[in-house]
């Protein structure tokens, strides 16, 4: 929405207002010109600074460490996990061996981010309010990343991007849209490392992925 619409907008709601509440004294219209330039100055930079100062829920109380992302400003690809886990850094190495095996790489064409950019305690699932705390941060990156495809690894992954409470298994194998933006969702390396038998579904999802990438290049 440009400047002239929004004020357009606030025009029409002012109306309104007043007409239901016997026209009061107007407030002030806001400085959309200046609203407009504030968006346009977002940066990855003022997210990852804002997300190491956030206190939204309960996880920034105690956290050690808050991990916004990690990559390159312009990128092919997104790929979203569900939080910086205890397991890491072993999770971690297998996720960027299977972008490299279809051409990406966290350092060149691949942003990594996660829902919740704090580790919860004992490595449990985010909750539902700690999702919707952080998730905001995640859709600035979107907007300023803008990738051709979003790669979905886990369940609440899946579920935030999507809105879709269906585990992995049924979500699948099937292209989405995030703000228009293609999405796949496949497992997580975590539960890759734990289950060797998802090895071969993993790769069927990063040729598709990959497949996906290069008709949209």
């Amino acid at each position: 929405m440009n400047v002239d619409e929004r004020r357009e907008l606030w025009q029409s709601l002012s109306v309104v207002e007043d007409w239901l509440g016997g026209f009061r004294k107007p407030r002030a219209s806001p400085d959309f010109e200046a609203l407009a330039v504030q968006s346009e100055a977002d940066s990855l930079a003022a997210i990852a600074l804002a997300v190491r100062a956030c206190k939204a829920c309960r996880l920034g109380e105690k956290r050690s460490l808050a991990v916004s992302g990690q990559g390159p400003d312009a990128p092919l690809a997104l790929v979203v996990g569900e939080t910086p886990g205890a397991d890491e850094d072993t999770a971690g190495q297998l996720l960027d061996k299977m972008l490299l095996s279809i051409g990406l790489s966290r350092e060149t064409n691949c942003f990594i981010a996660s829902v919740v950019k704090c580790r919860p305690p004992q490595n449990r699932d985010p909750s539902g309010d700690e999702q919707e705390a952080c998730m905001p941060y995640l859709r600035r990156q979107i907007a300023l990343l803008r990738p051709k495809a979003i790669l979905c690894i886990g369940r609440v992954a899946a579920d935030a991007i999507l809105g879709s409470s269906e585990g992995v298994d049924r979500l699948r194998g099937y292209w989405r849209e995030f703000d228009g933006i293609p999405v796949l969702v496949s497992y997580h390396p975590s539960t890759v490392l734990r289950d060797e038998s998802l090895k071969r579904p993993a790769w069927e999802d990063l040729k598709a992925f990959r497949a996906k990438l290069s008709s949209l290049s």
